[in-house]
């Protein structure tokens, strides 16, 4: 599975927006050697791959073709971006139960065709979906990874980036907990290039105001709803997060990504998937960062996890 040593192939369950989103990132970096695209709809899938390869003249070499879950057998990533999505007015844990129904059938078929990969969950709820692939599959926690807050973090990253003019790749912070609407911003953590955020307004902003970094934050949790609102779903940022996860476990990169992963006792917290740091490599999570939060924030955490656990409660009952 190391990057370079070995055929690389992504199965990619789900072609709609995310999916074929995602798909098209991918000819457009050098990640992954083989893509197979699975669809409900077979035709949907074997024209996304005709149009794809179609693409390929421009962009990097890559065997492309609409399969089925016998390709799971031989992949190193299944990326599930299956499911219902998000309707304008519900919330990501409206759609839990339906998806984790068509969850239950994606995984077990997977399953059955000898899957020795890793687990990419992109679909929403996605802390929920990715607790329920792991427990579907029976495979290790450090191989079900969910998407968690990796879009959240980025699109946090960016409007600080509007906010102070300055280069998105040099403002450092997280975005932890359900990605969706208990998430929190770790403000203690912030740094613009190496400055923590509260030094460097200081110095260099000294107007800011608490109420503009409050209304930075809402704008990144509601962010879904703006675009659902306009354009009926969000696809582009989440596939480039998608791939960016991708490229850490192809090429065993040990980046540190906010993704959505199993806690085992971090940050006090037990038995559920949410969004934290974690060391993301070739294996799959390497281990969570259980960075410094205060007290304030650890509130958050834990109030958000309390809501994961029941919305989840009804469906992985004890």
């Amino acid at each position: 599975m190391v990057y370079g040593s070995k055929t690389t192939r992504v199965v990619i369950i789900g072609t709609g927006f995310v999916g074929s989103s995602y798909a098209f990132s991918l000819i457009n970096q050098n990640v992954a050697d083989e893509m197979v695209l699975l669809d409900l709809s077979k035709e949907k899938a074997e024209g996304d791959a005709m149009d794809l390869n179609h693409g390929l003249p421009f962009g990097s070499p890559m065997k492309i073709w609409a399969g089925d879950y016998s390709d799971c057998k031989d992949a190193d990533l299944v990326v599930i971006t299956a499911g219902a999505n998000q309707k304008p007015g519900e919330t990501r844990l409206d759609l839990i139960e339906k998806n984790v129904n068509i969850f239950k059938g994606i995984v077990g078929s997977v399953m059955e065709n000898e899957f020795k990969g890793i687990f990419i969950v992109a679909t929403n709820p996605v802390d929920i979906l990715s607790y329920a692939t792991w427990k579907f599959s029976g495979l290790p926690m450090e191989r079900v990874i969910g998407s968690g807050t990796i879009l959240d973090t980025a699109r946090f990253r960016f409007l600080l980036s509007q906010y102070f003019d300055l280069d998105v790749r040099n403002i450092h912070g997280y975005i932890m907990g359900e990605h969706g609407d208990t998430e929190l911003p770790v403000w203690s953590q912030t740094r613009i290039g190496s400055e923590l955020i509260d030094r460097y307004i200081e110095h260099n902003k000294p107007d800011t105001k608490k109420e503009d970094l409050d209304e930075i934050f809402i704008n990144v949790r509601d962010a879904a709803y703006h675009i659902i609102e306009r354009k009926g779903a969000t696809h582009y940022a989440i596939a480039m997060g998608l791939k960016r996860l991708t490229r850490a476990i192809l090429r065993n990169e040990h980046s540190i990504l906010t993704v959505s992963t199993l806690l085992k006792g971090e940050f006090g917290l037990d038995d559920l998937y949410i969004g934290v740091p974690a060391i993301v490599s070739q294996n799959g999570i390497e281990r969570v960062m259980e960075i410094d939060l205060n007290e304030e924030e650890m509130k958050q955490l834990h109030h958000s996890a309390k809501v994961l656990k029941e919305a989840m409660a009804p469906v992985f009952k004890p």
